[in-house]
């Protein structure tokens, strides 16, 4: 499946970074920060299927995901480096395990190579119930949204993806829901990718445990691990300036 981008800056010596964006967001969302680290190498922000502008599928298991990026990077010329977070950062893995070639140097945003039990399910009703109709502005929605969704900034998050002058989600809630156990899930890719890994978290998030480095490390064995201190899962949404400083510093290494 051929991915809608987003490219900043320009081709330099060094690699071009792939952003990837986790469940229910875009490229859009990835914006200040691509923007910043453009200021060196091409920068390619994309849009995972059934988000954003990119096409819908019925299917979205991380097999799925790492098949169209891998298809992205064999387009734009590889290897890149990749940044993914959440949903995201698990695609990004799916990659790295099955075409390890595409790849120098992978980042993985508060996430693990492993299955959760929390759902997203909520969320997706929510969004269903927002009367489209009654919609012309996008803080109309996040007016509906506010009796499900108390937390401004989710609000804010959740109606980008509105696409009010036509009336419709620009995210295929229907699949999203359908598969949401894959994508909670990890389908145990057999693979190793042995360049460099920074797992980077957020301090105040539990997605990556002390129990999880090793799995994290049979797979990506030179991986290294670092926290944002007073962030969540949302760490470059809630501290952009050490995030971005974290993956600088990462990918200009050695």
């Amino acid at each position: 499946m051929k991915l809608n981008t987003i490219t900043h800056g320009t081709a330099t010596d060094a690699p071009t970074l792939v952003i990837v964006h986790g469940l229910f967001g875009s490229a859009r969302n990835w914006g200040v920060i691509a923007k910043r680290l453009a200021d060196t190498r091409r920068v390619v922000a994309v849009d995972q299927r059934n988000h954003g502008q990119s096409p819908w599928s019925d299917d979205h298991g991380y097999p799925d995901l790492a098949a169209d990026l891998g298809a992205l990077v064999d387009d734009i010329g590889g290897p890149v480096d990749i940044v993914g977070h959440s949903m995201g950062g698990k695609a990004a893995m799916a990659l790295a395990l099955t075409r390890p070639d595409t790849l120098r140097r992978i980042v993985v945003a508060d996430i693990a190579p492993v299955a959760y039990d929390h759902s997203q399910m909520a969320y997706i009703e929510a969004m269903r119930a927002v009367d489209l109709d009654r919609v012309e502005k996008r803080s109309d929605a996040a007016a509906q949204l506010s009796g499900t969704v108390p937390e401004p900034a989710l609000q804010s998050f959740f109606t980008q993806s509105l696409d009010v002058g036509n009336k419709r989600w620009t995210l295929n809630l229907d699949a999203l829901a359908a598969e949401m156990d894959k994508i909670l899930g990890w389908p145990g890719i057999e693979g190793r990718f042995d360049g460099p890994a920074l797992f980077l978290t957020g301090g105040d998030s539990d997605y990556v445990a002390p129990a999880h480095r090793d799995t994290i490390r049979e797979a990506f064995p030179r991986a290294r691990f670092a926290a944002l201190k007073g962030a969540g899962h949302w760490l470059h949404a809630e501290k952009p300036r050490e995030f971005e400083a974290a993956v600088r510093a990462f990918l200009d290494a050695g």
